[in-house]
């Protein structure tokens, strides 16, 4: 996940921009908090496990090739398809599937903490309104909710980068047996730190996922006053994974080089003293296109799953909030 700006206080700084002193603030949270509605945690998670498990092999591919800097650890690929035919030779479907449990654990909970979030502080944003949100509002209700949920998954992408980068081809890099063995590990070995490499280019990270549903928002929005029914009418599967397509492309080439960064981050095989020596090493050793690699696969990943994801999500929420209506 993707994964979707770029600091704590953005949520307070948020909470205080209503006129209120700070004695209720206590109360502004419980205001909050009655937006909060566990159907979209529910339908959010929901999404993120469907898409993560039929998509994860090419999470693998994309992740592989981001990290591709000519180390001699690393296999070298061709291309997409000769990545994964050569995993398939090797270790057979088990292979195209490492660090999948991560994967479904981060997917899921990424998916659904962000949407829980994002609709909280929407509805707590609207609270009173006649009007609708504004784009710029929807941005930053949704750059709140990547920070939050980035905060509480980081160590589970930490888990997932680690062992997806466990090449069959050398056994010693074979260091942890699954999700569990890898965070006890990363924590004894490198303590907190270790399970939040790839945490500040993560919250830039958050951006992607703010454009992406300001996006999505928006088109879904202006699709429904063309057609003239109110804006937060039910579309069909089609129209769903139309709106979710075009704002997942939007928001991966406008931020992928993030994703670069943070992959490298947190590879076992390399040393890096921060974003700062991972951007210019990249830059100097393999130029632009260094902050680039993966990006094929990585589309034809995220979009599908995207589309996925929204559609699961739009119809699992309206089913759980129609079932409790």
């Amino acid at each position: 996940m993707s994964s979707a700006p770029d600091h704590g206080g953005v949520t307070e700084a948020r909470l205080s921009s209503k006129p209120v002193s700070a004695v209720s603030l206590a109360g502004q949270m419980q205001q909050v908090f009655n937006h909060v509605k566990i159907e979209n945690l529910v339908a959010g998670l929901s999404g993120g496990v469907v898409s993560t498990l039929l998509l994860h092999p090419l999470d693998l591919v994309k992740i592989r090739f981001a990290v591709s800097d000519g180390l001699d650890v690393r296999p070298k690929y061709s291309g997409i398809f000769h990545c994964m035919k050569c995993v398939w030779q090797q270790e057979g479907v088990r292979g195209l599937y490492q660090g999948v449990t991560p994967n479904v654990w981060g997917a899921g909970a990424s998916w659904g903490l962000y949407f829980f979030f994002y609709n909280a502080i929407k509805g707590y944003t609207k609270e009173g309104r006649q009007t609708e949100l504004s784009a710029g509002e929807h941005l930053v209700s949704a750059a709140e909710a990547g920070i939050l949920t980035l905060t509480i998954t980081n160590p589970i992408w930490v888990t997932k980068t680690r062992l997806v980068l466990q090449y069959n081809a050398d056994q010693t890099s074979k260091q942890y047996k699954g999700m569990v063995d890898a965070l006890v590990k990363i924590y004894r070995h490198e303590g907190l730190p270790g399970l939040y490499k790839g945490y500040v280019p993560g919250l830039f990270g958050t951006s992607h996922g703010a454009l992406q549903f300001m996006a999505y928002e928006e088109l879904k929005r202006d699709y429904n006053k063309y057609k003239k029914v109110p804006s937060d009418s039910m579309l069909n599967p089609l129209e769903y994974i139309t709106m979710a397509a075009l704002s997942k492309i939007f928001a991966v080439a406008t931020t992928y080089p993030y994703q670069v960064v943070r992959a490298r981050l947190q590879d076992q095989h390399n040393t890096y003293n921060g974003v700062i020596d991972v951007i210019s090493r990249t830059w100097r050793n393999e130029g632009s296109i260094g902050f680039y690699k993966g990006i094929v696969p990585n589309l034809i990943r995220v979009t599908p799953a995207c589309c996925i994801t929204f559609v699961v999500y739009e119809n699992v929420s309206r089913f759980l909030l129609g079932q409790n209506k």
